[in-house]
């Protein structure tokens, strides 16, 4: 465990190291009530102050820490994934909430801050080792089975999705999901996703968690209305068994 305090005036920590001591406390409490009474002091001096610094860290906001797409997407992905499990299952994974990570910032953070000396250090941080050391092997490999980062579909591309706001969405061209019967879904079948899907230009011609009734119901519409914009690319009449694509029509078939 890293202990470290701040200097107001010079934004400076000081790191220093109570490793020793925490482990003589926890293994050896009775020593603390009648043994070597000064080492005692001194040991729970440095614990207690780390807990009455933890303020001035704090101060500075999870968004000082060196965030990546990458690891804001991990945190949501989490955080959906806690949003819909039963109490007992969400209290088995931490929760990484931006309050829950600023109240426990001794535990997931305190030992990655070895070298930080100063406020500009914190860029340093290795972040993704704190954040996926909250995790043992085994939960990681079923947040990835369970939450994955990208979904393939049919038409060969790997695209990633956005749990941004609790809601998971894909966004994908119309054209890259024929044959694709429903909606995925991910949370261990759980949650579904919310298909976003794209003209060819890459705008949004229809939202759904739906994809077999905007097949049946509304795909033919969707389709009178765009064939005429984008006359090179495919509009079949049968979208189920149609060959998804990423490319246009070749000339001839247009």
């Amino acid at each position: 465990m890293s202990v470290f305090t701040w200097n107001s005036a010079r934004a400076v920590r000081r790191v220093l190291r109570a490793s020793v001591c925490a482990a003589v406390v926890l293994a050896f409490p009775g020593l603390a009530a009648g043994g070597d009474e000064e080492g005692c002091l001194d040991c729970h001096g440095l614990l207690g102050f780390a807990v009455r610094d933890a303020g001035k860290v704090r101060a500075l906001g999870i968004d000082a820490l060196p965030w990546t797409r990458d690891l804001e997407q991990w945190r949501q992905r989490m955080a959906v994934l806690r949003a819909n499990l039963a109490p007992a299952q969400a209290a088995e994974w931490p929760d990484v909430s931006e309050t829950a990570l600023l109240a426990s910032l001794e535990g997931w953070l305190g030992p990655w801050l070895d070298g930080i000396t100063r406020k500009d250090h914190l860029s340093r941080v290795d972040l993704r080792g704190a954040l996926h050391g909250m995790l043992d092997w085994n939960r990681q490999r079923q947040l990835d089975e369970w939450m994955p980062t990208h979904l393939s579909v049919p038409s060969g591309s790997r695209i990633a999705i956005d749990y941004e706001g609790g809601v998971p969405k894909l966004s994908v061209r119309l054209q890259e999901v024929f044959g694709l019967m429903e909606s995925p879904r991910v949370a261990a079948g759980r949650v579904p996703v919310t298909m976003e899907l794209l003209s060819p230009a890459r705008r949004p011609v229809q939202v759904t968690q739906d994809l077999a009734s905007f097949w049946a119901r509304t795909y033919q519409d969707v389709k009178k209305e765009l064939k005429g914009r984008y006359p090179k690319h495919s509009w079949p009449d049968d979208p189920y068994t149609a060959p998804p694509t990423r490319k246009t029509r070749p000339r001839g078939e247009r």
